[in-house]
């Protein structure tokens, strides 16, 4: 005999064995006790949850030799019933039976009477996908049918049901299986199979499942046939592709710790191993989650992957503040990923998100780069170049070495609370600032920063050619790469570091609506003629290419950088695919020289 799958083989033969929807169970048994029973049933909800094997109990229980409400499960109905050959129970698949004519040849055997039960039974499994049409022809009769005719529709998308249909029938919403029924129905399971198991194991297969009780059975299948006789965590994790709880832990651990080199080295691991990162990435959520939970609340109860041993132990590495924005950069990824062709770089931007957020751990290896030598010449890395480091090849450079310039050590300085005294003297007027003196060529020159009452705004506006449509700005994605090719780590570096400077404008009578603008941006590229900037919201990428507002930005800019550059917005999802762009032209050696690429612009 052929193998049967553990779904089939341990399908629940009376209401009492189904695991879960006890809501249901108690109304249909109640309906039968009393004989309301309906002509139409509506049975809705997430896929394995138990709609079709419902049906098929409320067909045993009308039809079954004992009696309406008995499931003997001994006689020749309940037995056909179970087998699914019962000439009075019939299974239409709408998936694939969804038109008119189907529908038609269902009425036409409707007006005849039952031949082995009490009930003639419709089943019409993913009834939403009948034609508009066949929804129509049905009306009637599932309005009005014979006395012995029960209709029970199954749907997984009941929003997609006509109106009409949806108000002839008794609606019952099925729900997700909980986890601890569906883990006791996988215990009796593996039980009965005489199966050594572990609670981690099974744990790891609910979380997999989400609720399904017939994707829980079907992973157990997969992995005893893998395993053997013996269901262990270790089998899951392989066959899926999955990080044990141990392994995200450590990952957590160097992301708070901001050990950049162990990050970037596990997630190296992770893409050879072909691992899940859309489920990483859940994981690593639910996991912040919990810390944040525990911080706020000491309180254990309502942790999900997490216990309360293992929170403190983050509790003291991390504020809430930062987790808050670790939890934000995640969501964001989960978003991203619906748009790209590979996540793996989205992934990989992401944790360096998370590494640079963390505010309370020890210094990262970026600010260690910062105390080294101003010049350097290193080995050109034989990996995919970081995008977000805008670190590129110019065309005059050798090919095996790329020089790079690495900014002087520069002592921030320390917030620290001022007294009222303090506060008061800082705001008297001050005079202008004496001029920055000549620094030599080796160092970045910084900005100097005027005050407010100090302004002298241009009427010119740096305007790029041939990107004018209309009332605003538009490049298309081969211009975007250039400027990246011609783009200057040290501009975009210094624009980067003083980006909080334009605070200072926004209350400014002329240049606050501009300020305002532009200080919810993040400078991504630029060089000595143009800034690209990305905004997380599409109002204000539009706003900010459009032409009328050109001259007020690059006012700012020159006000507070002393250099007039032309400014372009994209939106995060603009910014990843550039990104997936540039790195596959880089992999195949396809960008443009950057000696080969010339924009002209107006008003210089």
């Amino acid at each position: 005999m052929a193998y049967k799958a553990l779904y089939r083989t341990y399908r629940p033969s009376t209401f009492e064995e189904v695991a879960g929807q006890q809501h249901i169970v108690k109304t249909l048994k109640n309906a039968l006790a009393t004989g309301k029973i309906a002509h139409a049933y509506l049975f809705a909800g997430p896929r394995g949850t138990g709609k079709t094997t419902m049906a098929k109990l409320l067909a045993k229980a009308l039809n079954c030799e004992e009696g309406i409400g008995h499931q003997c499960n001994m006689c020749k109905n309940c037995q056909a019933i179970m087998e699914g050959n019962h000439p009075d129970v019939l299974e239409l698949d709408a998936a694939s039976n969804n038109g008119v004519d189907n529908v038609r040849e269902l009425i036409d055997n409707v007006k005849y009477g039952t031949i082995l039960g009490k009930y003639k039974i419709y089943i019409i499994d993913e009834v939403h996908m009948l034609s508009t049409g066949a929804f129509n022809a049905l009306l009637k009769t599932l309005e009005e049918p014979p006395e012995n005719v029960i209709f029970i529709l199954a749907t997984t998308e009941p929003h997609k049901i006509l109106p009409t249909i949806l108000s002839r029938c008794q609606r019952y919403d099925f729900t997700k299986v909980s986890d601890k029924d569906t883990k006791d129905r996988i215990k009796t399971i593996l039980e009965r199979e005489g199966i050594s198991y572990n609670d981690e194991a099974i744990n790891l297969i609910i979380k997999l499942a989400d609720g399904g009780m017939r994707d829980a059975l079907s992973i157990l299948d997969q992995v005893l046939a893998y395993s053997g006789n013996t269901l262990k965590q270790e089998d899951i994790l392989e066959i899926f592709a999955l990080e044990s709880k141990a392994e995200k832990i450590c990952l957590l651990k160097s992301v708070f710790a901001k050990d950049v080199n162990d990050v970037l080295n596990r997630l190296h691991n992770y893409i050879q191993k072909g691992s899940d990162l859309k489920r990483l990435t859940d994981d690593l959520l639910i996991m912040l989650k919990d810390i944040l939970i525990y911080h706020t609340s000491r309180n254990g109860n309502y942790l999900q992957m997490l216990n309360e041993d293992e929170c403190r132990d983050f509790v003291s590495t991390v504020c809430e503040k930062d987790l808050l924005a670790m939890i934000e950069a995640l969501m964001n990824a989960t978003k991203d990923y619906r748009g790209v062709t590979s996540i793996a770089p989205v992934f990989e931007i992401t944790l360096l998100k998370l590494v640079t957020i963390s505010s309370n751990s020890t210094p990262s290896t970026f600010t260690q780069v910062a105390k080294q030598e101003p010049v350097k010449s290193v080995e050109k890395p034989n990996v995919t170049p970081n995008f977000g480091n805008n670190l590129l090849l110019n065309d005059d450079e050798e090919p095996e070495k790329v020089s790079v310039w690495v900014k002087p050590a520069v002592e921030s300085p320390k917030f620290e609370p001022k007294s009222i005294e303090e506060t008061m003297e800082e705001e008297q007027p001050k005079p202008a600032p004496a001029p920055t003196p000549v620094v030599e060529e080796s160092k970045v020159e910084e900005p100097v920063i005027e005050e407010p009452q100090v302004l002298n705004v241009s009427d010119t506006v740096l305007q790029m050619k041939n990107v004018m449509v209309d009332d605003h700005y538009e490049i298309n994605a081969d211009d975007l790469l250039k400027m990246i090719v011609i783009s200057k780590k040290d501009i975009k570096n210094s624009l980067l570091e003083n980006w909080s400077m334009i605070k200072r404008y926004t209350a400014h009578p002329v240049l606050s609506k501009a300020a305002i603008l532009l200080i919810d941006a993040h400078p991504l590229v630029a060089s000595d003629k143009f800034v690209v900037i990305e905004y997380s919201m599409n109002s204000l990428v539009a706003k900010a290419n459009l032409v009328e507002n050109q001259l007020a930005l690059q006012n700012v800019i020159e006000t507070v950088f002393k250099k007039r550059l032309f400014v372009y917005a994209i939106n995060r999802s603009q910014s990843v695919d550039i990104q997936i762009l540039y790195k596959h032209k880089y992999q195949v050696n396809q960008l443009p020289k950057a000696n080969t690429i010339l924009f002209e612009y107006e008003g210089e």
